[in-house]
């Protein structure tokens, strides 16, 4: 394997603008991590057949650690519905492992392409902002525990922190924005954790892993990522005081748009 220290760099990079982003319009890191992942593993020469998996694995690790941050800024506010947190909880967790063994089933190259499909839903919803009108309460213990086991198996598949569709669901169930987005941060530190653990514990046999890896978590990766991420988050956030983010937000599902479309075509 090459050097490490321009590979290094790129994921210094990615986790800027990854934390950039996440901090300005509120879009889960994952959705950037993993296909820009996959393509450094891919310059990277690692194997095909587990390119995918470590791309997703090593994403949900980042989210344990930069949503940790988020979670005490969110929770500083008084907007985390914590009730609602310990509810969806189990199933999340329960959920994530089904996903990371569900994962660790599928060939790179499937997984791909629901990575894409996905991709391209969530920048159909932030082009035409599609928004579900509230429509009820939350559903009882069953359902809740449903609903987080659903969260949680999608999240670990794809690598995302869950907001994507635990945000959605929150606003379905008449929360209001400020509680849903603050909830769904806190929802996204046990699936990631969850799911970072059932990649690590399903990938501790996959052949051709590179140095300095756990499982289906890439250490290099994870730090420089992570580490840039936390650092440029706040600048994101600063920034969505001052730019306009709904016309950011088209452009952004733009670019999804193309990555999404690029995977799905391989």
């Amino acid at each position: 394997m090459e050097s490490l220290l321009p590979t290094l760099l790129l994921y210094l990079a990615l986790g800027a603008f990854a934390g950039v982003m996440a901090g300005l319009l509120g879009v889960g890191g994952g959705l950037i991590i993993v296909p820009v992942l996959a393509w450094i593993f891919h310059g990277q020469h690692i194997n095909d057949a587990i390119v995918m998996h470590l791309a997703i694995g090593t994403s949900l690790a980042t989210i344990v650690v930069t949503s940790i941050s988020s979670v005490r800024a969110h929770h500083q506010r008084g907007a985390v519905l914590w009730p609602v947190v310990w509810q969806l909880t189990p199933g999340i967790v329960l959920g994530a492992w089904l996903g990371a063994a569900v994962a660790d089933a599928l060939p790179s190259a499937a997984l791909s392409r629901i990575f894409a499909l996905f991709v391209l839903a969530v920048a159909a919803q932030m082009a035409f902002g599609a928004k579900p009108a509230p429509h009820r309460g939350l559903p009882g213990a069953g359902g809740m525990a449903a609903t987080g086991g659903v969260i949680g198996v999608v999240s670990a598949i794809v690598g995302i922190g869950g907001g994507s569709l635990t945000v959605p669901f929150l606003t379905w169930c008449n929360t209001a924005m400020r509680q849903a987005v603050a909830t769904s941060a806190a929802c996204g530190l046990p699936i990631a954790l969850a799911g970072a653990i059932g990649f690590i514990v399903t990938g501790l046999n996959a052949a051709d892993r590179p140095a300095w890896s756990l499982g289906y978590i890439y250490g290099p990766a994870l730090a420089g990522v992570a580490f840039a991420s936390m650092l440029l988050a706040p600048l994101g956030a600063k920034l969505a005081h001052t730019l306009p983010t709904e016309t950011l937000k088209k452009i952004f599902a733009v670019f999804l748009t193309l990555v999404g479309t690029k995977m799905l075509l391989g």
